[in-house]
């Protein structure tokens, strides 16, 4: 069984790994190897641990009976105050090997209601175009707002901006799979 929840500190270098096979698996050839394999687990640790003291964004993990930690996500407030998209998921990361399996809807749908209690309606994502991945969104509701050129570690990068004007709507009946999940 998958459960979706509020992270907690021990959580940190789970989520961490999570962060690190994810970007490996999703950015190999999108990024230079370099900024992949220099990917350390104890920075990582530190910028969660900064967040969850400053309360600065909400940050869900799913969690599997079995297997520990398994996907993660983080929202908050948009970082482009001028936007109507009042929210913003900062990250959503399901381990390669759990992926396919509901647990990135599960982590968006509690990231979205997460959300909600904070009195934002509205979100969006930016995802690299190249990330397999980003069609995921669009099954979810999303419609695309906006690109933009990056230029991230020297390399020149285009990203996709998704959003949800409605957030409570996007969520609909489906709270069932805001806590749990059975893999059969």
């Amino acid at each position: 069984m998958i459960k979706a929840r509020i992270a907690r500190e021990t959580d940190f270098q789970d989520i961490a790994q999570v962060y690190i096979e994810t970007w490996r698996d999703s950015y190999a050839g999108t990024l230079p190897d370099r900024v992949l394999i220099d990917m350390k687990k104890e920075k990582l640790v530190v910028s969660f641990s900064q967040t969850l003291q400053h309360h600065s964004e909400v940050l869900v993990v799913a969690e599997d009976i079995k297997e520990g930690i398994v996907g993660m996500g983080s929202a908050g407030r948009n970082r482009d105050r001028r936007s109507k998209y009042l929210g913003e998921v900062y990250t959503l990361y399901v381990h390669p090997s759990h992926q396919n399996k509901g647990i990135g809807k599960m982590l968006l749908a509690h990231l979205f209601c997460e959300l909600t209690k904070l009195n934002i309606n509205s979100s969006i994502i930016w995802v690299l175009s190249g990330n397999p991945s980003r069609f995921f969104y669009e099954v979810m509701g999303g419609k695309m707002t906006g690109v933009r050129d990056e230029t991230l570690w020297g390399t020149a990068l285009k990203e996709i901006c998704y959003g949800w004007i409605n957030l409570s709507k996007t969520i609909g009946n489906q709270t069932w799979q805001l806590h749990q999940r059975r893999d059969d």
